[in-house]
């Protein structure tokens, strides 16, 4: 498969700053910028930035970012599951994870997330894609927020929920050892339906307690 990535951009205000919503960025783009501070949800931003300037240079990997300037404030993911992970089990070139949302505090609750997944996913080659995201509250900052675990829940679906994704059930023990974990997926409109049935399959590997 030929991961085709549109770059497009948009612009987006918020408390009186312009931010520049972009990508897929290609990884010399990203690595000329500079990552905020606040973003260190997974390692500091030094590695953090690193990370994503390898995923950039992966054939199937795409980086959304919004920066002001050239100080990244939020990013988005997307690329295959890992190996460890029971998803890369399919072993379908389409599957593709949205593997890490993070928006630096200095920009939480303006829209951010939305902003760059709608990006996101107004490229066409979006459509030929599984995309899933787990989601584990073990992740979440709820210091940060001030939101309890339910709260945090709907948050994450509500965004997720604004292209598109759905909650879809699994017995994927990680994702079954909490009840406000979940697994939403977005299905393209080309997908082909041997590939549903493939990570459907996926989905459930324990039937038989169903």
């Amino acid at each position: 498969m030929i991961h085709v990535k549109r770059y497009s951009s948009c612009e987006v205000e918020l408390n009186g700053r312009k931010l520049t919503v972009e990508g897929p960025v290609t990884p010399e783009a990203l690595a000329a910028l500079r990552f905020d501070e606040g973003l260190k949800a997974f390692r500091i931003p030094e590695l953090q930035h690193q990370a994503l300037v390898e995923i950039a240079a992966l054939p199937e990997g795409r980086i959304i970012i919004a920066r002001d300037g050239e100080l990244v404030l939020a990013y988005v993911t997307f690329l295959f599951p890992d190996p460890l992970e029971r998803w890369s089990q399919a072993k379908l070139d389409n599957l593709l994870e949205l593997g890490a949302i993070e928006v630096s505090p200095q920009v939480r609750g303006g829209g951010i997330s939305k902003a760059m997944l709608r990006l996101a996913f107004s490229d066409d080659a979006m459509e030929d894609y599984i995309v899933l995201t787990t989601e584990y509250y073990w992740h979440w900052d709820f210091a940060g927020t001030g939101l309890d675990i339910w709260g945090y829940r709907k948050v994450m679906e509500k965004v997720m929920g604004s292209v598109g994704m759905v909650w879809m059930a699994t017995d994927d023990p990680e994702i079954c050892s909490h009840p406000a974990n979940c697994l939403m997926v977005r299905v393209g409109k080309r997908v082909p339906p041997e590939d549903v049935e493939t990570f459907d399959r996926i989905r459930f590997q324990n039937r038989f307690f169903y």
